[in-house]
């Protein structure tokens, strides 16, 4: 029901006097500023005081209209009080009408700032929102700061606790290797003070007896056939790899060594060729040679020693499954290796790179010496 149907006078009994001219233009332009006014305020209002807004709009209104209403009915002699019922009841319905119309529009004005980002609503929220963002970021940093601090306390811990371990069985080993070779040495004294003991009585000493003049027609006496004493019990300290190494070593000392001149490459000292009867470890495994506990491959440049001490500068061309091929770095011609020959030690592989050896000198004591050779 629109605001001038309910404004409009009743009709007037026959012989009332004339009522007075009323003109709802006036009052259809009074709601609409009335309304405006409203809408401006309810911008700058929040959600919870829209509707006390709204009733203190409306109540200025409903005033008016009661007046209108007393007025129009003093002229009215058959008003009754269902007819004033009826008007508030209408009033009434037309107030919660405009209450929700002005709702509507508030919470629409509010999904339109909500949208834009401009609610004050919505900042307050973002900005405790982000107050909490900050925090967290805050307290990730301060954690990750001290679990780091943490991590790196326990890191120097277990570094130095390594480290102390390590220097603690570093003397331990030395401790038990003095104490091993101490044994040794106690016992070797021993054995030595055992034979210095026992070796007086297994030497034979000669029967001294007295020799009387031959007389004529007497046999050539025989002499006495003696046994030999038996040789004392050896007790062996060292075991058979090491007596093994020995015996290659010495094999290599008793090979008479041939001179070089100092301007070919093989001026260097070098372990000739072995004894043929003594045979090497060699094999061949995925395209390498495993040759006196050293692996070759192909392109390496090394020594090839021959039984008639002839020492060729070679590189490994390639390498079969039982033999191999050696290209000469003088005339670059190949020649091919059996495994059998080097295990029999018809052919002494050695390194380029350097050499080791062991010079006796004539008094008998060992010196080693390392040299380095040097390629153009």
């Amino acid at each position: 029901m629109s605001a001038a149907g309910l404004l409009a006078p009743a009709p007037a009994p026959a012989g009332a006097p004339p009522a007075p001219e009323y003109y709802p233009e006036e009052d259809e332009e009074l709601e609409s500023a009335e309304d405006d006014e409203r809408s401006c305020r309810g911008r700058e209002s929040d959600e919870g005081a829209v509707e006390g807004e709204v009733l203190r709009t409306l109540y200025p209104t409903v005033m008016r209209r009661r007046a209108l209403r007393s007025c129009c009915q003093s002229y009215t002699e058959d008003a009754s009080e269902t007819d004033l019922a009826k008007h508030d009841e209408e009033d009434y319905v037309e107030m919660k009408e405009q209450m929700y119309q002005d709702k509507l529009a508030s919470l629409k004005r509010q999904l339109q700032q909500l949208q834009e980002g401009t609610l004050q609503e919505y900042q307050k929220r973002m900005k405790k929102l982000d107050q909490q963002y900050k925090e967290r970021i805050r307290n990730a940093e301060l954690f990750l700061q001290l679990e780091t601090e943490q991590v790196e306390r326990n890191y120097i811990k277990e570094k130095k606790a390594a480290v102390k371990e390590f220097e603690d069985k570093k003397v331990e080993l030395k401790e038990n290797l003095i104490a091993e070779l101490e044994e040794k040495k106690k016992m070797i004294e021993n054995e030595k003070l055992t034979m210095e003991l026992t070796g007086d009585s297994m030497e034979v000493k000669p029967i001294m007896t007295r020799k009387l003049r031959r007389r004529p027609n007497d046999p050539v006496p025989i002499p006495d056939k003696r046994r030999k004493p038996a040789p004392a019990q050896l007790n062996y300290l060292l075991t058979d790899e090491q007596i093994m190494e020995d015996l290659r070593t010495l094999n290599k000392l008793k090979s008479p060594k041939r001179p070089a001149s100092p301007s070919s490459p093989e001026h260097l000292p070098a372990t000739p060729a072995e004894s043929p009867a003594q045979r090497f470890e060699a094999r061949i495994e995925d395209g390498k040679l495993y040759y006196d506990k050293r692996w070759y491959h192909k392109s390496q440049a090394i020594y090839l020693e021959s039984k008639d001490n002839q020492k060729l500068s070679c590189v490994i061309s390639s390498v079969g499954a039982n033999e191999i091929w050696v290209r000469k770095t003088s005339d670059s011609t190949k020649m091919r290796i059996y495994l059998g020959q080097l295990q029999r030690g018809l052919f002494v592989i050695r390194r380029r790179e350097c050499e080791q050896y062991l010079q006796i000198d004539p008094k008998g004591s060992e010196s080693r010496q390392l040299e380095s050779v040097s390629f153009p």
